[in-house]
């Protein structure tokens, strides 16, 4: 028996879908100007250099659980890392950022199918509005949801519930990410998450934790939204 999203054909069944993206390592390549400004805060902090999976890691989950579980800082020093890390990023290292190849043409693709599109980050969201405006990708979105500064937003679950509630009336709701966090993120409000393959994550990670499906290429997310439900 044929699904309702089939028997409507693959444009009408994006009609009114919400499909929401992670921003880092999904839509652009952020990771200069993420290691760079790392680098700075660790410096400020006289920790050692981190490693290169150390520096990998730091890319996509909250900064402040970044700090404290991939490169060890105690917790006192914390704020102080997200501090020196902030100063560094804003003064510039924000915007050392490209969109990933086939990243517009899918955004193109989806909205001219009627998809609503919506972005949900744990990067600090005037961050994420500041740089999605740099890489000309803003107007691709209907909004933007991401963390605070004070740190009460920054997981992924919390950003996918402001997404949720900005748009009641999106239809089966999917989250597009590179991490294992977005798929659990997604998972906390049954939505499935298509791993975006081309991200920073080591091979397995997006299987492992439950997503629906891992694509190589931005270009195969338009096929893979045909075959997740939601």
């Amino acid at each position: 028996m044929k699904s309702e999203a089939a028997e409507r054909g693959p444009h009408q069944a994006l009609a009114r879908r919400l499909v929401l993206f992670d921003l880092d390592g999904t839509l652009v390549d952020s990771t200069p100007g993420i290691w760079a400004s790392v680098r700075a805060a660790v410096a400020a902090l006289g920790r050692p250099e981190p490693t290169p999976q150390q520096l990998r890691g730091m890319v996509g989950p909250p900064l402040q659980d970044g700090f404290a579980l991939v490169l060890g800082v105690p917790a006192d020093d914390v704020p102080r890392a997200v501090a020196a890390y902030r100063a560094h990023y804003s003064a510039g290292a924000l915007l050392d950022a490209t969109v990933y190849p086939g990243i517009p043409e899918l955004l193109a693709a989806l909205a001219g199918a009627g998809a609503i599109l919506a972005v949900a980050t744990s990067k600090p969201e005037p961050f994420a509005v500041r740089l999605l405006a740099h890489t000309g990708l803003l107007p691709s979105f209907a909004s933007v949801h991401g963390a605070t500064f004070d740190g009460t937003v920054r997981h992924k679950d919390q950003v996918v519930a402001a997404a949720l509630a900005a748009h009641p009336d999106g239809e089966r709701p999917v989250l597009v990410g590179d991490r294992a966090h977005d798929v659990l993120g997604a998972a906390a409000h049954g939505l499935p998450c298509i791993g975006a393959g081309w991200g920073p994550a080591p091979p397995g990670e997006l299987a492992d934790a439950g997503a629906a499906v891992v694509v190589a290429t931005p270009a195969e997310v338009r096929t893979a939204l045909d075959r997740v439900s939601g």
